[in-house]
C-alpha cells in the first residue's frame, strides 16, 4: 500500500509502498477514505525538538481520518466489516488508575496513533477495536475525518457552560476556528477572536466570531474591554501556545472568569499567579485529548444534526502523495484544515 513515512531522523516525509498492516485478534483494518493534517504532523515533518523526543522512525504519520472496516480480528465483537469509522487517537491501556477512573485521555501508558504507532497517512491503517468510533452514516467522510480535532475544541469550550457568556479565543488555527463554532452553538453571546493571520480571521467570521482582531494591526485589549463594558470576558480559550496570547488571556479574563488552555508552549512560561489568577479568582483548565467517548458522542451529534457547519474550516484537499504541498501550505498560515485522499 501507499504510505507517508517518517523514514529518518531528519526533516521531511517520503511516500513509499509498504506492506498492508497485519491485524491481531483485537484489531481492525480500515481502508482510509480521507485523512487530515494536524499541527503535530507538521512538527514531525519539520523534525522539531518535540518530534525528536517523541518519534522513533521509521513511522507512518497521521492520526485524523475516516474510513471503512475491511477486516477484523477474531476477538473483535463491537465493530463489523463495512462499518464507517474514525479513531480515538489516544490508545489507552484500560487498566491504569486513570483509565479505571474514566480519564482514559490521560492514561499513564498512553500511545498516540501516528506518533507512537503507525498512523493513517496510508491506504490502510490498523487500530485496536477499543478506540474505534462508529460514525453515523449521515456524516460526510470529510467531516468525519476531523472529529478528533473537533473533540479538542468541544472539550476546550465545554470545560464549563458557555451559554450566555462572552468568550475570547486566542489563536484561530483549525482547532480555534472549530471552537468558535462550538461556542456559538452552545450559546456564547459575544465571541472575540485574536490571531496574527488575517486569512484565519476571515474564516473566524464565517464560524461565528463577532469581533476579530489582528494584534499586529489593532489593540486587542481595547476591543475586548469596549465590548464587555470594561469588565473583560467570562471565558478565554487559549489555542495558540503563544506566550503573548497567554498574557492577553490572563489580562482580559474577568474576575471569577475561566481560562481553558489547549495550545502547547515550546518551553516554560512565567505568569503572575498572585495578581492574574489568585486575586482574580480565575479558574484554569488544562485540556488534552478528548473525553473517551463522551466527547465523541457530542461531536457526532453536532455534525449529524447539522447544528454545526464545519465546512468553512476545510479549505484545501490534496492527494496523499501531495502531503508536502499541504504541510508547506499550513506553515504559511493561509489555510484551514487540509484533507488528504489516498
Amino acid at each position: 500500500m501507499k504510505a507517508v513515512l517518517k523514514k529518518e531522523r531528519a526533516v521531511g516525509f517520503t511516500v513509499e509502498d509498504v506492506d498492508v498492516p497485519k491485524i491481531g485478534d483485537g484489531e481492525i483494518l480500515v481502508k482510509v477514505e480521507v485523512a487530515s493534517i494536524c499541527g503535530t504532523d507538521v512538527h514531525i515533518y519539520d523534525w522539531n525538538d518535540w518530534a525528536q523526543k517523541h518519534v522513533n522512525p521509521p513511522l507512518i504519520a497521521g492520526h485524523e481520518f475516516a474510513g471503512v472496516v475491511v477486516d477484523k480480528g477474531k476477538a473483535v465483537n463491537r465493530v463489523n466489516i463495512g462499518d464507517f469509522v474514525s479513531s480515538e487517537t489516544h490508545i489507552y491501556c484500560n487498566h491504569c488508575d486513570m483509565c479505571l477512573m474514566n480519564h482514559r485521555e490521560v492514561c499513564r501508558n498512553l500511545k498516540i496513533l501516528g506518533v507512537d504507532t503507525n498512523g493513517a497517512f496510508a491506504e490502510y491503517v490498523k487500530i485496536p477495536e477499543r478506540v474505534a468510533w462508529i460514525n453515523p452514516k449521515e456524516i460526510s467522510h470529510k467531516f468525519a475525518s476531523i472529529q478528533e480535532p473537533l473533540g479538542n475544541a468541544v472539550d476546550t469550550v465545554l470545560a464549563e457552560d458557555v451559554s450566555g457568556k462572552t468568550v475570547l479565543v486566542t489563536g484561530a488555527g483549525p482547532i480555534g476556528l472549530l471552537a468558535i463554532g462550538v461556542a456559538r452553538v452552545f450559546g456564547a453571546t459575544k465571541i472575540f477572536v485574536s490571531d496574527l493571520s488575517n486569512y484565519h480571521l476571515e474564516i473566524a467570521k464565517q464560524m461565528g466570531a463577532d469581533v476579530v482582531v489582528n494584534p499586529k494591526e489593532a489593540d486587542l485589549k481595547e476591543a475586548v474591554l469596549d465590548g464587555t463594558h470594561g469588565l473583560g470576558v467570562d471565558v478565554t480559550l487559549e489555542m495558540s501556545g503563544s506566550k503573548s496570547a497567554l498574557k492577553d488571556a490572563l489580562s482580559l479574563t474577568k474576575y471569577c472568569g475561566r481560562i481553558s488552555l489547549l495550545g502547547l508552549f515550546d518551553n516554560e512560561v512565567q505568569i503572575d499567579l498572585t495578581d492574574s489568577v489568585i486575586f482574580k479568582k480565575v479558574r484554569i483548565y488544562g485540556i488534552t485529548g478528548r473525553r473517551i467517548f463522551e466527547t465523541w458522542q457530542i461531536v457526532s451529534s453536532l455534525l449529524s444534526s447539522g447544528r454545526l457547519d464545519v465546512s468553512p474550516v476545510i479549505t484545501h484537499e490534496f492527494k496523499l502523495e501531495e502531503i508536502e504541498k499541504g504541510v508547506e501550505l499550513m506553515k504559511t498560515y493561509q489555510s484551514g484544515k487540509i484533507l488528504l485522499y489516498p
